[in-house]
């Protein structure tokens, strides 16, 4: 089975039977009683009090993920990722591959407001203009229950084939809509048909962006593109495989001819750009462009905006 995060677990782990039906099957929930509920599927399964009990079957649990467990039979991994809207993320090219098959992209219900998401970007230095283009333009937007913030990556038709969500809080909650096509990762596509820049993360984009407008020029013209996790070369790094996010934005680009390469100033953000640059440099110009200070292009920004604090901070990653 694929490693879940205990943080994963235990946010799923939150949903009560009654939140789930309301959020994800509106349409099986029915009134018993009181504040007593039942399912049109199982009248002998009632709902009440945050627990539920299944009377024909002598089956209970306290939780939506029980539920999905013990009465639709879904796998632990499933039920995860039914209630979260989520796989479980891994490194880009640690999985493995599969047969081709359409990806039918399952978002998240949305919130009618996006106040937590503007002030959780927000907070992180990101600029207010930016953030309400990208909510303007479905790029951006507040799920529900958790209000967590959902990153769109739309095909050429602006039809939504990728999702990445991450908590607004201080939790360390992170991953990809289930059936997220990974070539049509999260960007902001400009008017320079000859370069592209590349981030590990949306959020590393949008700090970008944010940068390229403190700096007096204009960031609707930069095709920022994020990886949509962290590139994960091979041993033999000659043999890597291009992500797929660069993969489906140069298929749909072929006039650009620079990729700028704005990874994190670790070991592994070290290692990807070192691989990017011997696979890709036969074809294109590919130029290391790290920030100057800090861990990543947020962490740049929000010292350049005197907002950094490294113990507050030390979760967003």
């Amino acid at each position: 089975m694929p490693y879940i995060a205990p943080e994963v677990i235990t946010e799923a782990r939150r949903m009560d039977l009654l939140t789930y039906l309301r959020a994800y099957e509106p349409n099986e929930l029915v009134r018993f009683s009181g504040n007593t509920y039942t399912t049109r599927t199982h009248d002998s399964l009632k709902i009440s009090n945050g627990k539920w009990m299944w009377w024909s079957r002598g089956i209970g649990g306290n939780s939506a993920l029980d539920y999905l467990v013990k009465v639709k039979g879904l796998s632990f991994l499933e039920a995860v990722e039914t209630i979260m809207g989520c796989k479980v993320a891994l490194p880009t090219d640690y999985c493995t591959p599969q047969k081709e098959t359409p990806k039918e992209l399952k978002l998240p219900p949305k919130s009618a407001s996006t106040d937590r998401i503007t002030e959780y970007l927000f907070s992180r230095g990101i600029d207010f203009e930016i953030i309400t283009h990208c909510i303007q333009k479905g790029l951006i937007f507040e799920s529900l229950p958790y209000h967590n913030a959902v990153f769109v990556g739309k095909d050429e038709k602006g039809t939504p084939r990728y999702a990445a969500y991450r908590a607004t809080n201080k939790s360390r909650l992170m991953g990809d809509a289930s059936g997220s096509d990974k070539h049509y990762s999260f960007r902001l596509e400009g008017s320079n048909n000859s370069e592209v820049h590349l981030f590990e993360c949306a959020i590393d984009a949008l700090s970008y962006a944010t940068l390229i407008k403190m700096n007096g020029d204009d960031w609707r013209k930069e095709n920022l593109v994020s990886l949509a996790g962290v590139y994960a070369p091979r041993e033999k790094i000659e043999e890597s495989k291009v992500p797929a996010a660069v993969e489906g934005f140069l298929k749909s680009h072929p006039d650009i001819k620079r990729i700028m390469l704005h990874f994190d100033n670790d070991e592994v953000g070290r290692k990807a750009t070192q691989a990017l640059q011997i696979i890709l440099s036969d074809r294109y110009e590919v130029i290391d462009s790290p920030p100057k200070f800090g861990k990543d292009f947020n962490d740049f920004l929000c010292m350049k905006l005197g907002i950094y604090k490294s113990k507050q901070r030390s979760f967003e990653r």
